[in-house]
C-alpha cells in the first residue's frame, strides 16, 4: 500500500494504478480501508469505472459516504450504472437521508422508481435483500429461442445459472437451469423442461427465515414474489451468506450480554460500546441480589461450618457451565431449525439423561478429591458432592427449555444464554447446597 501510495504522491497515477490492477476487487476495497480517507478517494479515482464499481459495493458504509459526498454527479451516476441493483439498496439504506437525496437525484426516472420502492421494504425483510437483474422465459418458448433470449439479455444480470418461467401477468410458474437448457434439444419447450416444484419467498418475509430456506434446500439463488405471486425479483446467495454472518454475530453478542453492534469493533466508539453493555451488566447485577439474600438468609448454617463457603465457587462455576453448554446446543439447534417449541419434553428428558451422567462423575471424582485427599468429613463432602450432582442436573434442565420457552413468547432465544441462565442456576445452586447442609448437618 505504501508502495502505491508513493507513486499517487509522484504523480505516477499510470503505476499506481497497474498495481492495484493485479489485484481482486475485493482486496483493493480492503486495501483502500487502510490509508487516510483522502489518500483513498485518489486511489478509488484512478480505478477504471467497471473496476470501481467493484471496488466501491465491498467498501465500508463509511468510505463510501466519503466518496460519495466528493465526487461528482457525473461520477456517482457512473457508479450507478455498473453496480448491481441490489449492492445499490444495500449502498443506500446505509447512507443517511441527505446523501440518499443526492444519488436518486443522479438516476433516471425508471431507476429512482425502482429505488424508492425497493427502499420502502422493511429493514431485514426479503424484498430488501433482491435484485431485480434476472432472466425471464416464458414457458411456449423453445429452447433455441431461450438461448437467443438469454444471450440478448444476460449480460448485464446478475446471474442467469436459474432462468425463472413466467405469464403475461408475470406470476411464477417454473424454473429452469441453464445447465438443463444447454442440454435439452432446441426444438424442446421451456414448459417441458422447467421445474414447477418451487421454493420462493414473499417480500414482506423476514432475512432469518430467507437464510434458512436457502440453508434447508441447499439454494444458490431464490424467486421472491407479492401476494398475487408476481416474480418481483430475486435473491443470491452472497447477500444470504451476508446475512448469516450478520445473524450469528448478533447472536453471539446477546449471548453474551451485549446489545447488538452492526458496526465493527475497531469502528466502534468507546461510548457506543459501553452503552451496549452496560444494560445487561447492571440487570445481571441487580439480579445478583437475589444470591445475596439466599446467603443471608442461611448465614447461621455459614457461621457453624466455615469450610461449607469455601466450596460454593466451585457449585455456582459448575452450574454455570453446565448450564450455558445446554443453552448453547438449544439456541444453536433452533437457529438451524432442527428444533422446535413441541420438542420441549424430548429436550427435557435428553437433558435429565445428560445431567444423570455428567453429575454423577463430577460428583464422584469430587468425593474422591474431598474425602480421600484433602481429608474432608463425611458429611460435608457428602453435602457438596450431592448438591453437585442435583445442581448440574437442574443446571441442564435449565439450559436447555429456557430458549424454548424464550422462542414461545417470540424472544430471541439467544437472550437465554450464559449470563442469564447463569444467574438462575446460581440462585437455584445455592438454595439447594443450603437446604441440603441444614439437613445433613443437624442430622449428623
Amino acid at each position: 500500500m505504501q508502495q502505491i501510495i508513493d507513486l499517487v504522491e509522484q504523480n505516477q497515477y499510470t503505476k499506481a494504478r497497474a498495481e492495484l490492477l493485479k489485484m481482486n476487487p475485493v482486496d483493493i476495497a480492503h486495501l483502500l480501508e487502510k490509508p487516510p480517507l483522502e489518500k483513498s478517494l485518489i486511489l478509488f479515482r484512478i480505478l477504471p469505472k467497471d473496476i470501481g464499481a467493484d471496488v466501491f459495493s465491498y467498501m465500508s458504509s463509511e468510505q463510501q459516504k466519503y466518496i460519495v459526498g466528493n465526487i461528482t454527479d457525473k461520477e456517482i451516476r457512473s457508479i450507478l450504472d455498473k453496480l448491481y441493483f441490489d449492492d445499490t439498496i444495500d449502498f443506500l439504506e446505509e447512507m443517511p437521508a441527505n446523501f440518499v437525496k443526492k444519488v436518486l437525484k443522479n438516476a433516471d426516472e425508471n431507476t429512482r422508481q425502482l429505488l424508492n420502492q425497493f427502499l420502502n421494504y422493511p429493514e431485514n425483510s426479503a424484498g430488501s435483500l433482491m435484485t431485480i437483474e434476472f432472466v425471464d422465459l416464458k414457458k411456449e418458448m423453445t429452447v433455441r429461442e431461450a438461448l437467443k433470449h438469454i444471450k440478448e439479455t444476460g449480460f448485464d444480470k446478475e446471474t442467469f445459472d436459474t432462468c425463472y418461467v413466467i405469464n403475461d401477468q408475470r406470476q411464477l410458474e417454473g424454473i429452469v437451469t441453464i445447465r438443463r437448457i444447454i442440454l435439452s434439444d432446441e426444438d424442446v419447450l421451456i414448459k417441458d423442461i422447467m421445474e414447477t416444484n418451487i421454493t420462493y419467498v414473499h417480500t414482506l418475509d423476514d432475512q432469518e427465515d430467507v437464510a434458512a430456506k436457502f440453508i434447508k434446500y441447499d439454494l444458490m439463488t431464490m424467486p421472491v414474489v407479492d401476494n398475487e405471486k408476481r416474480l418481483v425479483g430475486i435473491i443470491t446467495v452472497d447477500d444470504i451468506l451476508d446475512i448469516i454472518e450478520e445473524e450469528a454475530t448478533e447472536d453471539f453478542q446477546i449471548m453474551a450480554g451485549i446489545a447488538p453492534v452492526e458496526d465493527a469493533y475497531l469502528k466502534t466508539d468507546v461510548l457506543t460500546l459501553a452503552k451496549h453493555r452496560i444494560g445487561w451488566l447492571l440487570i445481571l447485577m441487580i439480579s445478583a441480589t437475589f444470591t445475596a439474600n439466599i446467603v443471608k438468609r442461611f448465614e447461621d448454617i455459614l457461621q457453624s461450618s466455615v469450610l461449607l463457603a469455601a466450596f460454593i465457587p466451585m457449585l455456582m462455576d459448575t452450574g454455570g457451565n453446565a448450564g450455558s453448554q445446554s443453552s448453547t446446543l438449544v439456541i444453536r439447534g433452533i437457529a438451524l431449525g432442527e428444533i422446535e417449541s413441541h420438542d420441549i419434553f424430548k429436550i427435557i428428558i435428553k437433558e435429565l439423561l445428560v445431567g444423570i451422567i455428567v453429575g454423577t462423575v463430577l460428583a464422584g471424582v469430587n468425593f474422591l478429591r474431598l474425602y480421600f485427599i484433602e481429608k474432608v468429613t463425611l458429611t460435608i463432602t457428602a453435602t457438596v458432592c450431592i448438591s453437585l450432582f442435583f445442581t448440574v442436573l437442574m443446571a441442564k434442565v435449565v439450559g436447555g427449555i429456557l430458549p424454548l420457552v424464550a422462542k414461545r413468547f417470540n424472544v430471541d432465544p439467544a437472550i437465554m444464554a450464559s449470563p442469564l441462565i447463569t444467574t438462575i442456576v446460581d440462585a437455584a445452586a445455592l438454595t439447594i447446597y443450603f437446604i441440603l447442609a441444614s439437613n445433613l448437618l443437624h442430622i449428623s
